[in-house]
């Protein structure tokens, strides 16, 4: 089992930034790939990010890339999103995710374990 908890979510201005963390306990940290996924008002859930185990591999959405960058600590079992240059479309609440296995993945289902989720509203 591995429980992720979300923070740093809140209110920014249209160009601003935010670091979300997501802190994970649980099974080993070092062997589980981590992804963010977020999801707007009447909107499904939708990818935004992800990191290998080690961290050497990352991919992202479209939509966020050049502006979010996700890392990771593994000593410190923590994965971040820092997001920059903020819009109006960013708002939504943000997941994190685990993967029992170890390399970068896009998709909902390739995930085992989900945090609770933190809101994002980004104002105009």
């Amino acid at each position: 089992q591995v429980q992720l908890v979300e923070s740093g979510g809140g209110l920014v201005q249209a160009g601003g930034s935010l670091r979300l963390s997501c802190a994970a306990s649980g099974r080993s940290f070092r062997s589980t790939a981590m992804g963010w996924f977020r999801q707007a008002p009447g909107k499904a859930r939708e990818f935004v990010t992800t990191i290998s185990f080690s961290g050497g591999r990352t991919y992202y959405a479209d939509s966020v890339k050049g502006r979010f960058t996700i890392s990771r600590d593994n000593a410190k079992n923590t994965v971040y999103l820092q997001m920059n240059s903020l819009k109006p479309e960013d708002t939504a609440v943000y997941y994190c995710a685990a993967s029992r296995n170890l390399g970068v993945y896009t998709r909902e289902s390739q995930y085992d374990y989900w945090g609770q989720g933190t809101q994002v509203t980004v104002s105009s």
